[in-house]
């Protein structure tokens, strides 16, 4: 896959999300390079492995390009020993709504606490209905980018988010 990607970014209120989730996959992420606002990521989602590479943000970070490539798990398995100091750990959740999906993503790890959701458009413009357990919305904003949490991770800056957005920790 390769293009541009438009998506919207939104916090997540409780957790009503998982009894509507289709599916919920483990994903474990690093990264080869970031900055400058251009990544090489490798992932790991449940047993497949991917390598992303994204350019950087346009429109105030609603758009990117991305080109995504599957590789072998093994693959997968050898590059993250060359990534960057830090792995960002999380499952996510595809939650379908009214003709989209939205990718809500739940953080463990020193990003445990932090959930937030993501709704991938056709158009920077396109009208879509939010689920009720929507908030606030964080497009642009750095702090929620998983390359940022895995350098500067929610542990250090949970405080500074709304109490009703503060998940609970799982000890």
């Amino acid at each position: 896959m390769s293009g541009f990607e438009i998506e919207r970014k939104f916090l997540v209120r409780g957790d009503d999300f998982k009894q509507q989730a289709e599916s919920s996959s483990h994903i474990k992420q690093g990264y080869i390079l970031s900055g400058g606002g251009r990544t090489v990521r490798v992932r790991i989602r449940d047993d497949r492995g991917y390598l992303t590479i994204k350019g950087p943000s346009k429109n105030g970070g609603l758009s990117r390009y991305e080109f995504e490539k599957e590789i072998t798990l093994d693959e997968a398995e050898h590059l993250m020993e060359m990534c960057e100091p830090g792995v960002v750990e999380k499952r996510r959740y595809l939650v379908p709504f009214e003709g989209h999906v939205f990718e809500v993503d739940e953080f463990y790890g020193d990003n445990d606490g932090l959930v937030f959701a993501e709704v991938e458009l056709s158009d920077e413009n396109e009208p879509f209905e939010k689920p009720l357990f929507i908030g606030p919305e964080v497009t642009g904003d750095r702090r929620f980018y998983n390359s940022y949490l895995r350098q500067r991770p929610y542990l250090l800056w949970r405080a500074t988010m709304p109490e009703e957005y503060r998940h609970p920790r799982r000890e």
